[in-house]
């Protein structure tokens, strides 16, 4: 494959302008990322000591392998929710190694509401376990959760993706005979306490791990009997009486060890991409992302700069190169794995849109892993286009982004809009992976435009009742519909409420790449399968 030349010159005054401006919005990141982790309540910090609890972060470092990586997810979930109490959601996930072998971590924080389940919460181990069946991947649950939080109960319970789908999904990971070990460090009340009954493994800690149905407040007025933690659910009871739990643990680095050697009794999986090859770093310094990502998300950039920073040896083999250029799609590898990408370059057009959809099914035919960078406002819109058929041409972009059967992955570099963003496998398209970078946009349309249609409209239905409007005036319309516009199309909003996996630092991005297609490659996914294009 050849080398891309970039184009970029690192001493220009827009480069330079361009990198600071980015890293400030990654410093913004990494603080937001910091006291989500990190910064709690010294109440809460000292509450958990006096039960000799370890904190979440603590518990996740003893169970991974010493010295290797940890893809967390979704740092940022219920950030812009709660009034920003509840920090990750009070739930951290994320992909490491433990015992050698690939997992998926599912760890409540009881430093935040005693570890609650607040409908975030919710979503956001759904999601976890999502990515445990797509990907094969075991789970290792670290148990330690209050319940539910009952002041929202009707947003918890009811419906098909909410409580009830997390064990679901564990009863399908069973089905699927992958392994899940559950580490009782708490308790696991209520709904909670089916984690444990329903992973393969599960270890409780003596007299701070509890499971039970109904704590000894609700058995007391339920039916009047007056009883202990420790009688009604604790380790002795489980391990000894009930069968429920399976090794009793002295405290909790007992307890994490055991579930480590449960872990290595695990099959370890052949990757199912089998062309592999030696990692390559990139010819130029990822960190040069800073400078190319342009400070107004309306100025176009050269996608194959993105790439050349993110694969092997920045070798990419483009295909199609003088067709449809708006879209650059072609061949590279990235820590050794072999993917298709299709950049976007512009705006999709018909020939763009039908340069895609073909090289899908030549990656799909291939078995080879897709990745989608998005920076797209949508398909090409207006008289000449339709009659050319963009409608039905999207609608095979789509149809082929939906069948196929290789691993996807997303990563949305700037905008992403409208229509394109379907056609570019947004989340509702199940890519394996979705990931953001701090300066994105989602929505339906960009910001401007839609402040410019909502207030048109606000003014015109005004003016039928005889009401006419100051420049001003209109200012004082538009201008509050801009901002909220704007909150709600940033990538804070969308990491809230797990519209994505995370927001990444540019130049970590081939990184978490890296962790997210070893982890897809567990499941290649079955033989290509498509609906009817219409011709």
């Amino acid at each position: 494959m050849r080398r891309i030349l970039s184009q970029i010159d690192p001493n220009s005054a827009e480069f330079r302008a361009n990198a600071a401006h980015n890293r400030a919005l990654v410093a913004e990141l990494k603080a937001r990322q910091e006291a989500a982790r990190h910064l709690r309540p010294e109440r809460d910090i000292e509450r958990l000591r006096r039960q000799n609890k370890m904190f979440v972060r603590d518990r996740i470092k003893a169970l991974l392998d010493p010295g290797t990586p940890f893809l967390e997810l979704s740092t940022l979930a219920a950030g812009e929710a709660y009034g920003g109490e509840v920090p990750g959601a009070a739930i951290v996930s994320g992909i490491g190694i433990v015992s050698g072998r690939e997992v998926i971590i599912h760890a409540d924080d009881a430093s935040v509401k005693g570890g609650a389940w607040y409908p975030l919460s919710i979503k956001k181990i759904v999601r976890t376990l999502d990515i445990a069946i797509e990907n094969r991947l075991p789970v290792v649950h670290l148990c330690d959760s209050a319940g539910g939080f009952l002041p929202l109960q009707a947003e918890l319970f009811g419906d098909r993706y909410l409580a009830g789908r997390i064990f679901r999904n564990q009863a399908t990971l069973s089905k699927m005979g992958i392994p899940q070990v559950a580490v009782v460090l708490g308790h696991c009340t209520a709904g909670g306490a089916y984690v444990p009954a329903l992973s393969e493994y599960n270890i409780i800690v003596k007299g701070t791990g509890a499971i039970f149905l109904g704590g000894p407040p609700l058995v007391k007025a339920a039916t009047g009997e007056e009883v202990t933690v420790d009688e009604l659910g604790g380790a002795d009871v489980h391990t000894r009486i009930s069968g429920t739990g399976d090794y009793p643990a002295d405290n909790e680095m007992h307890a994490i060890a055991i579930a480590r050697e449960i872990v290595s009794t695990f099959p370890k999986r052949d990757k199912a991409i089998l062309n592999w090859k030696e990692p390559e770093a990139p010819a130029y310094d990822p960190s040069e992302l800073y400078g190319i990502i342009p400070r107004d998300i309306k100025t176009q950039f050269d996608m194959r700069e993105i790439i050349a920073r993110l694969v092997d040896g920045s070798r990419f083999h483009e295909y199609q190169p003088a067709f449809g250029t708006t879209l650059v799609c072609g061949y590279a590898h990235i820590w050794g794995c072999p993917v298709g990408i299709l950049a976007n370059n512009g705006v999709l057009f018909n020939d763009s849109t039908l340069k895609g959809t073909h090289f899908m099914q030549l990656c799909d035919q291939n078995r080879i892993p897709v990745l989608f960078l998005q920076n797209i406002t949508g398909f090409m819109v207006g008289r000449d286009y339709e009659h050319r058929g963009i409608t039905k041409d999207g609608a095979k972009m789509i149809m082929a982004v939906t069948g196929l059967e290789v691993p996807k992955l997303t990563v949305i570099v700037n905008g992403s809009f409208g229509a394109g963003n379907y056609g570019m496998s947004g989340r509702a398209f199940d890519p394996r992976f979705l990931f953001m970078w701090p300066q994105s946009q989602i929505s339906v349309m960009g910001a401007e435009q839609a402040a410019g249609v909502l207030t048109e409209v606000k003014v015109r239905q005004m003016a039928r009742h005889g009401q006419t409007l100051s420049a001003e005036d209109i200012a004082g319309i538009r201008e509050p519909i801009l901002a909220e516009y704007k909150r709600q199309s940033s990538a804070y909003y969308s990491t809230s409420e797990i519209w994505d996996d995370g927001i990444l630092d540019p130049a970590d991005t081939r990184n978490a790449l890296g962790m997210a297609l070893s982890a897809a490659c567990n499941a290649a996914g079955g033989d290509p399968r498509y609906g009817v294009f219409r011709m």
